[in-house]
Formats: structure tokens, C-alpha cells, sequence
């Protein structure tokens, strides 16, 4: 199923450091309640901060997002007389940074996704309840009703909109990490790898890629090495040392891990990204409502607001993600195939 490979892929594809290890410590602490709410307190009305909490992965902005009530109107009525809006994460046990985890405050849910669901939240002039839960309980609380949107990485798909529907808002994307010093780049064409040693977590999406490239390559009589690790330190280390040439995985995950080495002697860069769905469609991360329950069209009005007056742009360069930016939030664009979900 495409729903436990996008899993896979963060939690296995996410090159961890240290501080990695003790978000996720700080996470599993919290409790293992699947239902646990977790929201920010304390900032001024029409004023969301980005990047709080977030251990170094984000820069820390606020942002002023007063309602805007032509596009507030649009609300199912229940939703705008409750005056709060549910938003299902579902990063239990173990968060994934930079997409959500609990923040240095050991206690607040913080991350990309948290952040765009308080913003959004902001526009349809709601208080974000943000409820914290394992991936399959975030996708019953929307099947029953406790929670209004999952806003959680969750990619597009035909499949997925016999249940759901969408307001897309990030490129659904994976990426090559190589150190800072190297040349090399993908520039969007397999046969750059020829020659090169690359690894991968195997049993994920980016492997499957991956291993199609390099049979093309067999076929073209060039070699593409692919290695394996047992955990993401030990890919770090490898491409560090020199072992392999570039690691290949989500691009939230890399973005990630590129603010944790950027001021030591081992930093890293993006060398190129490529689409999640495949060469011939642009995967798209969306907000994930109930079928039927109305809240696309106002939740992609909203994110094409924060689009138009900038704080878009501003929240996913705070999360070092700009490059998985869209120039709108689409209501059920086309997602990944049925063959293919």
C-alpha cells in the first residue's frame, strides 16, 4: 500500500542525528495515548510563529494571519459556530522531523505540518486543535468525525479520494544528499548516477525508483552501485567517509538533516530532487478531509491566501522545504493511480 510506503519512507528515509534520537525519546515520553492534543497557547489572535519549539530544524518567525472572512464563510456551518478546527498528525510514536515532532519544550507538537495547519487555522478565523495520534488512528478519527482534516504528509492519491478529499499544498518530493564539498548534481536525469554508489532504505518507494534507474543503466552498459545501511546514522557516516557518493530519500527528511550538519565540518546539500509519483506525475502532499464534509474548497481557498500574501513562502523556507513549494493549493488535483497507490 502507497500509505505505509510514504511511512516508511519518512521514518526510515530521515538521515537522524543525535538530536533526532532525543526528539523521538522526547516524543515516546509524552504518552502513548493514539488521541493526544497538543496545540500552541499563548500567541496574539491573527498571529501565528513558524519554526517555535523546533530544536534548531526551523527558523522561528512570526507571522500576522487575521481571518478572512469571504473565505471563513465558506466553513461548514458546524465547523464555524464549534469555532475550532481539528487537525489530525499522525506522528506517534516517534515524530519525523522536520514534518512533526514534539518541540525542546518536550511537550508541544511543532513541526512543518503543525505550523501550516495553524496558519490555515488562522485564515478561517479558528482556534487549531491539533491532535496528535499513530497514522492509522488519524485516519479513523477523520473516517468518524473527532477530527476535521489530517494534515500529515499525506500524498494524493486516486484511491485515497474514494474516502477523502483534498486541498494540496506541498510537492510531494525525494532528493539526493551529498556532502557540501562534492560537485555532482542529478539535474533531472537518471543517467547522471552512472558510476556512482548510492544508498537507500530498502523496502520504500525511493528503492523501487532507484533500482528502476539502475537496470536502465545496466541496459545503457553503465553501473550504478546501491547500498544499504542498517539505520540512517550509518548512511551519514558512509557518505561522510566517502563510501557512497549520495544518499537518496525524502526531501523532508534531507532538508532535515542538511540544517543539523549546516556549521559543522561534515554539512551536506540537496544535489536534486524527483517527484514521488514517478517520472510522469508530480506527487502532491495534501490536507486530507472527509469525503463530503466541505472542508477542501475553504482549506485550499485558505492556503492560496498564504500563497498570494507571502506567508507561504516564508513557512517553508522557515522548514528549509522551499523547494517542495506549489503555485496553488488544488481541490482533488489528479493523484497517484490506482495501479500505483
Amino acid at each position: 500500500m502507497r500509505t505505509l510506503t510514504l511511512r516508511s519512507r519518512l521514518l526510515r528515509g530521515v538521515t537522524a542525528t543525535a538530536a533526532v534520537a532525543s526528539l523521538a525519546a522526547s516524543l515516546a515520553a509524552c504518552g502513548g495515548d493514539s488521541d493526544a492534543a497538543t496545540t500552541t497557547s499563548g500567541a496574539k489572535a491573527g498571529t501565528v510563529t513558524v519554526g517555535a519549539l523546533s530544536n534548531g530544524a526551523a527558523k522561528e518567525i512570526s507571522l500576522k494571519v487575521p481571518e478572512v472572512k469571504s473565505i471563513s464563510a465558506g466553513l461548514p456551518a458546524k465547523i464555524r459556530k464549534r469555532g475550532t478546527l481539528v487537525v489530525g498528525v499522525g506522528a506517534l510514536p516517534a515524530g519525523f522531523a522536520p514534518l512533526a515532532y514534539v518541540g525542546d519544550d518536550q511537550k508541544t507538537l511543532t513541526g512543518a505540518e503543525p505550523d501550516l495547519a495553524r496558519l490555515v487555522a488562522a485564515v478561517l478565523g479558528l482556534e487549531p486543535e491539533i491532535k496528535n495520534s499513530t497514522w492509522e488512528n488519524m485516519f479513523v478519527g477523520v473516517d468518524s468525525g473527532k477530527v476535521d482534516v489530517a494534515v500529515a504528509n499525506v500524498t494524493d492519491t486516486e484511491e485515497r479520494k474514494k474516502k477523502y478529499e483534498f486541498a494540496s499544498y506541498r510537492q510531494d518530493n525525494l532528493a539526493f544528499e551529498v556532502t557540501r564539498k562534492s560537485t555532482w548534481n542529478f539535474d533531472d536525469d537518471y543517467r547522471n548516477l552512472a558510476g556512482k554508489t548510492v544508498a537507500v532504505s530498502a523496502g520504500t518507494n525511493q528503492e523501487k525508483i532507484l533500482l528502476e534507474w539502475k537496470a536502465r543503466l545496466a541496459k545503457e552498459g553503465k553501473k550504478l552501485d546501491v547500498k544499504y545501511y542498517r539505520d540512517s546514522n550509518a548512511t551519514a557516516l558512509a557518505l561522510t567517509s566517502g563510501k557512497i557518493d549520495a544518499s537518496f530519500g525524502p526531501n523532508p527528511g534531507i532538508a532535515y538533516h542538511i540544517t543539523q550538519t549546516a556549521n559543522t565540518p561534515n554539512a551536506t546539500r540537496n544535489a536534486g530532487k524527483f517527484s514521488g509519483a514517478g517520472a510522469t506525475l508530480q506527487g502532491l502532499i495534501a490536507a486530507t478531509a472527509k469525503k463530503g464534509s466541505g472542508l477542501a474548497e475553504p482549506i485550499a481557498a485558505a492556503i492560496n491566501h498564504l500563497i498570494k500574501n507571502g506567508q507561504y513562502a516564508k513557512w517553508l523556507a522557515a522548514w528549509n522545504l522551499s523547494n517542495e513549494a506549489v503555485d496553488s493549493s488544488r481541490v482533488n488535483p489528479p493523484g497517484l493511480p490506482l495501479d500505483n497507490s
